[in-house]
């Protein structure tokens, strides 16, 4: 039994903390998803499912139209909470907040999800998704620290390096064999960076 996962890590979205779930694409988040629907335009799609903030769907939805699929969202497949709206992470230390959450999967910032609690939650939703359409084509929208940490539950060798390297948007294709990883192949790389 084999089912294709694409991966779609949203486009560039203007950052904005207060407005986490509502913030959309930039101008070239919106040119760079047209590029990832063109890019997936002849493969074959089945189901599309996608975290439920705006970035991530704006991303999928050109997809959703060529394909003529609804896109249907999962509030377990949003991005990991870092901290709490109470705890402020400076930006200049953004990274090494990331890199610590990855050295110690158990550890939450005050308010914010551990890793190992949000790849537990975006895992279970993902498996009965995975359960509901087997040997099928699924693209999932989603972002990038949660991207990762559903790569890790295949491939647990993929962590902070990995998230590091992830552009804006990314596609990776999982190939997935009675439930195991086949193969992990990325298929776009943002040639800006």
């Amino acid at each position: 039994m084999e089912t294709i996962l694409y991966f779609v890590r949203h486009a560039e979205s203007p950052y904005s903390k207060q407005h986490e779930r509502e913030r959309g694409l930039s101008s070239k988040g919106q040119a760079d998803a047209a590029m990832a629907a063109a890019l997936l335009e002849h493969e074959k799609i089945d189901v599309i499912v996608c975290s439920p903030y705006v970035r991530a769907m704006e991303t999928i939805r050109r997809i959703s139209e060529q394909k003529g699929l609804s896109i249907e969202t999962y509030e377990d497949l949003r991005e990991r909470t870092l901290a709490g709206p109470d705890y402020d992470i400076p930006f200049e230390s953004f990274f090494d907040a990331i890199q610590r959450c990855f050295q110690e999967p158990d550890y939450a910032f005050p308010g914010g999800e551990s890793n190992k609690s949000a790849q537990a939650r975006a895992v279970k939703v993902l498996d009965k998704i995975i359960r509901d359409h087997p040997n099928e084509s699924i693209v999932v929208g989603t972002h990038g620290n949660i991207m990762t940490l559903l790569l890790q539950h295949f491939d647990p060798q993929i962590g902070y390096d990995f998230w590091r390297s992830i552009s804006m948007p990314d596609i990776y294709r999982l190939t997935l064999e009675d439930g195991m990883l086949r193969e992990l192949k990325r298929i776009w790389k943002d040639q800006t960076h």
